[in-house]
């Protein structure tokens, strides 16, 4: 470990409403990714919940096979993987659209226009702001996405128990706590992360919770950091080209988790990249490395147009 002294634990947290009065208690700072990072859930809310309500509450049942490869490869397989739940979903409208399987069954896909404009607005992408967004422009193709979120965040309550983070984990946590101060970053809403942070015991480690109420992983970054550390002292731990790209736009260091070998990349990070990053030999020719190594595993064209 690095000879920095480990400081007290102050602790955690959990409103995101916190980031802009958070006060540094170290001199650096690591972020962490829930779903796909931290804990195995990623598939599990994909295939048993979200894909599930987009059949149903989209009327696509009669094409509910495709809209599950299309699902799947967006949210899970492709370098759209980790995107917030609105984007994705217009995505997936977008890759039915252009199926000639799709077409040839009849089926309209929804188009998604007001969910692109909702998107644009400037409205935080959660349910919050979606529901603003719907009451000054009422709208049926928002009300029926009112009722997807809800029917996915009630499916995800229901289904998401007892699954726990990922091997290295609890350790890697623990070993970087009191030399950096801990947040989670995450498009996930915050009521589930409190519930899955809190049922493994994780949120004692972090100082701050922020969710999908508290806007992008980009502003979670800047309100917690801005002015107050150092960006090579500044880490996003992400298992997303979305977080690649969340960290590069504010500035400061990216470790991926490996999609596949998430056990091995945290493994790596508790054994190794948390002492170059606490040391000062993280950035530079090792992150390239990293992120070379990331950048290779996801790919952004379908498979079914090959």
């Amino acid at each position: 470990m690095s000879t920095a002294t480990a400081l007290p634990q102050r602790p955690p947290v959990e409103a995101a409403a916190a980031l802009t009065g958070f006060r540094p208690g170290t001199g650096f700072f690591i972020g962490i990714d829930s779903d796909g990072c931290a804990f195995d859930a990623m598939e599990l809310k994909h295939k048993e919940c979200f894909i599930p309500n987009t059949i149903r509450h989209w009327g696509l049942q009669a094409v509910s096979s495709l809209v599950r490869e299309t699902a799947e490869f967006v949210n899970l397989y492709s370098t759209g993987r980790g995107l917030n739940r609105w984007p994705a979903l217009i995505r997936v409208f977008e890759l039915l659209a252009e199926r000639p399987e799709v077409a040839e069954r009849g089926v309209a896909v929804p188009r998604g226009d007001r969910l692109r404009e909702f998107v644009a607005s400037g409205e935080p992408l959660s349910r919050a702001g979606i529901a603003a967004y719907a009451r000054a422009h009422p709208d049926p193709e928002l009300d029926r996405a009112l009722a997807w979120t809800d029917g996915v965040d009630a499916s995800i309550a229901a289904m998401v128990r007892g699954v726990p983070p990922f091997p290295w984990v609890r350790e890697s946590l623990a070993r970087a706590r009191g030399h950096a101060d801990l947040m989670v970053v995450s498009a996930t809403p915050l009521d589930a992360l409190r519930r899955e942070w809190g049922e493994h015991g994780l949120s004692r480690h972090v100082d701050v919770i922020a969710g999908q109420e508290d806007g992008t992983k980009v502003q979670h970054l800047h309100r917690a950091t801005r002015d107050r550390y150092s960006s090579d002292h500044v880490l996003l731990i992400g298992d997303a080209p979305g977080d690649r790209d969340a960290a590069a736009a504010a500035g400061v260091l990216f470790y991926p988790i490996n999609p596949g070998s998430e056990a091995a990349s945290w493994r790596r990070f508790h054994d190794e990249a948390l002492d170059r990053f606490l040391t000062g030999g993280y950035a530079g020719d090792y992150q390239r490395a990293l992120l070379a190594e990331f950048d290779a595993l996801l790919p952004s064209t379908p498979p079914w147009r090959h």
